[in-house]
């Protein structure tokens, strides 16, 4: 592997907490009560074996963890782990028991409790309602749910999807269906048909909780009927139950939605009659949670199997530790309940009865200050987002956070795709007030948490991911597998061990799970990233290596001429596709999205294609660059790329159901 150029616009410290805020963090507290100095002895404690110790470092962590961060199994476990059959199957917590709704929500809700009336959830619709949920009323719903699905004969290990607009009931859905140990398919509301129905027939859910449609850009999106168009393609759904955020139960209503009488629903019927007190399982440590789906772009998409103890530790010693969480806290990620990062948000911040904002609609609707006025207005005070989405606000100016005090952050997140410096700079000083850490992290689905995670007691650089988190035994190897020995050399990110939230296999079966993750060296985790460790011990992540474009025989990630481009001052965003070339084989074409005050011409074009010249090689010079207004992105705000090469090389676009904004697929066909 190659050291990358062009590390010098990330090689100065930029973040550096002051002492009472450094001293003040959770992380902080842990290190101080187990005598641990620094970073790196933090990160050899928790994973690394010593003869001192009676347990390896990484096992002593994740049995600590437990009681420190206070979650309460109802029967305690036998051993942190049995690995026998090697860290592809090891099974965490052996017999222990325990159930997450009883630790996010339950115990909350106890008569005794303090936080029985504390605040479990605020939610924004788009269009300006406010609605709070305490623990009490949480609980009350999530009870409702439960007797509900049992009242449609679910049991433990039946699977329940939720393909729900972002509204307050998908927390009650999801805790429900853990209470009665039921699996909770989360499915993402922008999905069409075909992405649904996918999902539907590979789980064989037999409920569906879905909505009659949300809010987007002032317009009503409907869902229900994409709903049944996907159960009809999937079968196995018997019965549908519509939460009414439209107003379509209404018979007076002008929304009218498809409706099957003998499966089809509305949730005031059929949840809001329920009784509200339910007693919630106890179930094994390795019961299956939650069914997470990968986005597919690569072949059928991937169910990734979870499992109560694995989901509920890892959540939130991610939320406790990273991202700090205090009592009083407001934690705000933004995200569909259909990623990770929702159930992750949740499961986590509400294990420590703390409050989670939840949103409904569009980043810049109706105008593009709509994060700043609401973090303003809630007084919210952690703030996760994508680079890209960043990059989208940042281009409409500096002038729409005017008159907003954004002083209640504490805590900046991002995830989802590498940064750019100039892009960080902006969300740090301009949004983080030049002093909140900006926690970029990255894991994935698999592990519904981060292998990568920076502490926020530590000195930052831009588009940094600081390290290792806590409990994760992670490494860059070369093509052999073995650790790369030199600073800023490049290489495969991998995890040298199991992690409690690794995913137990694939829902298809271990074939593929084995195939995907384990067959690239032996007993190596292989995430598919590319991944850097400075001279400073600072990582640094470079997308996927499977993306890689062969030029020449020479091989760059698309995230690389992308972030070239956008080092310089003229480009807000970019997107790096390869193109067959008789030549090379194959070639670089870039797409660019300007800054609102550069104008488009031959001298800029040449100058972006010099630029990457420089910064990677002659080779990887784009042969062609074009400018557009937007880029085809999820609701999340990342650029959909297999889109963008597909337009140019004019094969079949594919499913387009997470687009937002569809209509950017004409900018690229028309691209300048």
């Amino acid at each position: 592997m190659s050291e990358r150029p062009g590390l010098e616009d990330v090689d100065e410290i930029v973040h550096e907490p002051d002492d009472r805020f450094a001293e003040s963090t959770n992380v902080a507290a842990f290190m101080h009560e187990y005598d641990i100095d620094d970073y790196d002895a933090l990160i050899e404690r928790t994973t690394t074996d010593r003869e001192d110790l009676a347990e390896s470092g990484l096992e002593w962590f994740w049995d600590e963890v437990v009681d420190y961060l206070d979650i309460e199994f109802d029967e305690p476990y036998d051993a942190v782990r049995d690995d026998t059959e090697g860290p592809q199957f090891t099974d965490w917590y052996p017999g222990g028991k325990l159930n997450i709704a009883h630790n996010v929500v339950d115990r909350h809700a106890a008569v005794d409790d303090p936080r029985r009336n504390a605040v479990a959830t605020i939610w924004e619709g788009e269009d300006g309602d406010v609605r709070e949920l305490t623990y009490h009323e949480l609980e009350r719903k999530s009870n409702r749910v439960a007797n509900a699905l049992e009242e449609r004969g679910i049991e433990t290990g039946d699977t329940v999807g939720l393909y729900m607009p972002m509204v307050p009931e998908v927390v009650s859905i999801l805790y429900g269906c853990f209470e009665v140990g039921a699996i909770a398919v989360p499915i993402f509301s922008g999905f069409g048909v075909d992405a649904v129905a996918t999902r539907l027939e590979d789980a064989e859910c037999s409920v569906l909780f879905t909505g009659d449609g949300f809010y987007r850009r002032g317009d009503p999106i409907f869902l229900k009927s994409s709903a049944d168009e996907a159960i009809d393609q999937a079968g196995h759904v018997e019965h549908t139950i519509v939460f009414d955020r439209l107003g379509s139960s209404d018979p007076k209503n002008e929304h009218e939605i498809p409706w099957t009488d003998d499966r089809d629903e509305w949730w005031a019927d059929a949840v809001e009659s329920c009784s509200d007190q339910y007693e919630t399982k106890s179930l094994p440590s390795s019961q299956e949670s939650m069914l997470l789906y990968s986005s597919g772009t690569t072949g059928k998409p991937k169910g990734i199997v979870h499992t109560h103890a694995g989901v509920q530790i890892q959540c939130a010693k991610e939320i406790y530790f990273g991202f700090d969480l205090q009592p009083a806290d407001r934690f705000f990620w933004v995200s569909d309940i259909g990623w990770m990062m929702g159930p992750w948000t949740l499961i986590g911040t509400h294990t420590f009865g703390g409050t989670v904002f939840m949103y409904e609609g569009a980043p810049d609707y109706p105008d593009p200050d709509r994060f700043w006025e609401m973090i303003d207005r809630h007084g919210l005070t952690q703030f996760g987002i994508s680079p890209t989405a960043i990059r989208a606000l940042r281009k409409h100016g500096d002038e729409w956070l005017e008159g907003h005090d954004l002083s209640s952050l504490r805590i900046l997140g991002s995830t989802g795709e590498p940064w750019d410096p100039e892009s960080w700079r902006w969300f740090y000083e301009n949004v983080g007030g030049g002093e909140c850490p900006i926690i970029n992290i990255s894991g994935g689905t698999e592990i519904c948490g981060c292998f990568l995670m920076p502490m926020p007691n530590q000195p930052m650089k831009p588009c940094t991911l600081g390290g290792p988190g806590l409990g994760m035994d992670i490494d860059i190897v070369d093509a052999s597998g073995d650790s790369v020995a030199d600073a800023n050399e490049r290489g495969y990110l991998v995890a040298r061990d199991s992690c409690p939230s690794m995913t137990k296999s694939l829902w298809s079966g271990d074939e593929r799970y084995l195939e995907e993750y384990w067959s690239t060296w032996e007993n190596v985790w292989d995430h598919g990233d590319w991944a850097q460790k400075d001279a400073d011990g600072f990582w640094f992540l470079h997308g996927r290596a499977d993306d890689a474009l062969n030029v020449a025989g020479r091989k760059v990630g698309p995230a690389e001429v992308e972030g070239a481009l956008i080092d310089h001052e003229a480009v807000n965003q970019a997107a790096a596709v390869g193109a067959p070339d008789e030549t090379t084989g194959t070639a670089v074409v870039a797409y660019v999205v300007l800054e609102h005050d550069y104008e488009e011409s031959d001298d800029l074009r040449e100058a972006l294609r010099e630029q990457v010249g420089e910064e990677l090689g002659k080779p990887f010079r784009p042969r062609e660059l074009m400018f557009v207004d937007e880029f085809p992105k999820t609701q999340s705000g990342k650029i959909v790329r297999r889109v963008v090469e597909a337009a140019y090389t004019g094969d079949e676009l594919g499913d387009l159901s997470s687009i937002e904004n569809p209509d950017a697929i004409e900018t690229l066909e028309e691209a300048r």
